[in-house]
C-alpha cells in the first residue's frame, strides 16, 4: 500500500523543488545546465522546463512558455516564436495579447528581469509594459482587464503600467483571474485563496487536497492540480468540488478554457508531455 505523505512533508518537498527551479531558471546565459531536456514532437530545440501552457482563444493554437522561450503548436509541430526569453510567468489575455515575465536570453534587448512584457504578434516581438529591471513574476494571471503577479509580493494593475501592492496571507505559487468578474485565486501553503476585490481581502476555499496550480475555465469553473497530481474541478465558483480519478505525474503547468463546443478543456504539462483532458482529468490524451 502506498503511504500518503502528510501536508508538512508535501510543503517541504514543494519548497525544495521551488528552490531548485529558481536556481535553474534565473540565468540569462541559455539553457539550464544539468536540467533534463524534454523531447517535444516537431522541434529539435532542447526544452529544459515548461513554465506555462495556454490555448490562445483568438487563434486556437496551444502555446507553451519555456526556459527557452515561447513555442506554439502548428500543424502538429512545436514552432519556436521570437527571441529566447526565460518565460517564468505567462498568460494570454482575452484579446489575444500574450503577457509574460522572466529573464532575457543572451543578446536579447530586454531588461533583467524583464518585468511585465507583452506581445501582440504571438511572441514574435515583446514590449516592456512596466517594472522592467524590477520584477520577475513567477506567477501571472489576467482577466477582466486586471493583471495579477507575484514576484515575492502580490501586485495588481488595471493598465499594465501602474501597480498596487496587495497583502496576502501566504506567498502565491499560482494565480488565476476569472474572465468576467475578475475574481482572483491564489494557491498557497495555507490553501487555495479567493479574492473578489482585486486582492484586498481573502477567503479560503476547500478543494480536496492541497492545490498547487489553478486556472479559471470560465467565470464559474475552476480547475486545479493538487501536489499529488490529482485534477480537481468546481463548476460553482469553488463551493463544491470533484476530483479526477487518476493522478497525473510531474505536473508543472496547467490551464483551462471552455471550448466553442461547450466542453471544458484542461491542458496539463506532465514531465515532457502536454496532455489534454475534457473529463475533469480522469482521462488524458497526449498532444505532444
Amino acid at each position: 500500500m502506498r503511504t500518503m505523505p502528510n501536508r508538512r512533508t508535501l510543503l517541504i518537498a514543494a519548497s525544495v523543488a521551488s528552490v531548485a527551479l529558481l536556481t535553474a531558471c534565473s540565468s540569462t546565459s541559455g539553457p539550464a545546465t544539468g536540467a533534463a531536456a524534454g523531447t517535444y514532437a516537431g522541434t529539435n530545440q532542447a526544452i529544459t522546463h515548461v513554465h506555462g501552457v495556454a490555448r490562445d482563444a483568438t487563434t486556437g493554437q496551444v502555446v507553451i512558455a519555456t526556459h527557452e522561450g515561447a513555442f506554439l503548436r502548428d500543424s502538429g509541430e512545436w514552432v519556436a516564436r521570437g527571441p529566447v526569453v526565460d518565460l517564468m510567468g505567462f498568460t494570454i489575455a482575452a484579446d489575444g495579447t500574450w503577457l509574460a515575465s522572466g529573464h532575457p536570453g543572451i543578446n536579447v534587448d530586454l531588461p533583467q528581469p524583464v518585468g511585465l512584457i507583452s506581445s501582440t504578434d504571438q511572441g514574435r516581438t515583446w514590449t516592456v509594459e512596466s517594472r522592467g529591471g524590477q520584477s520577475d513574476f513567477h506567477a501571472l494571471a489576467t482577466g477582466r482587464g486586471l493583471v495579477v503577479g507575484f514576484d515575492g509580493a502580490l501586485r495588481t494593475t488595471s493598465d499594465r503600467r501602474t501597480w498596487a501592492d496587495r497583502a496576502i496571507p501566504a506567498p502565491a505559487h499560482s494565480l488565476g483571474v476569472s474572465p468576467k468578474s475578475g475574481t482572483v485565486l491564489a494557491t498557497t501553503e495555507k490553501g487555495l485563496l479567493r479574492s473578489t476585490d482585486g486582492g484586498q481581502n481573502w477567503t479560503t476555499l476547500a478543494p480536496p487536497g492541497l492545490v498547487a496550480l489553478v486556472a479559471w475555465a470560465d467565470d464559474q469553473t475552476i480547475v486545479g492540480a493538487t501536489v499529488e497530481g490529482v485534477i480537481v474541478t468546481s463548476v460553482d465558483g469553488g463551493k463544491s468540488w470533484k476530483a479526477g480519478t487518476t493522478a497525473v505525474p510531474e505536473v508543472s503547468a496547467l490551464s483551462a478554457s471552455r471550448l466553442p463546443s461547450g466542453q471544458i478543456e484542461i491542458l496539463i504539462v506532465s514531465g515532457t508531455s502536454v496532455l489534454v483532458s475534457t473529463d475533469g482529468g480522469s482521462t488524458t490524451t497526449r498532444l505532444s
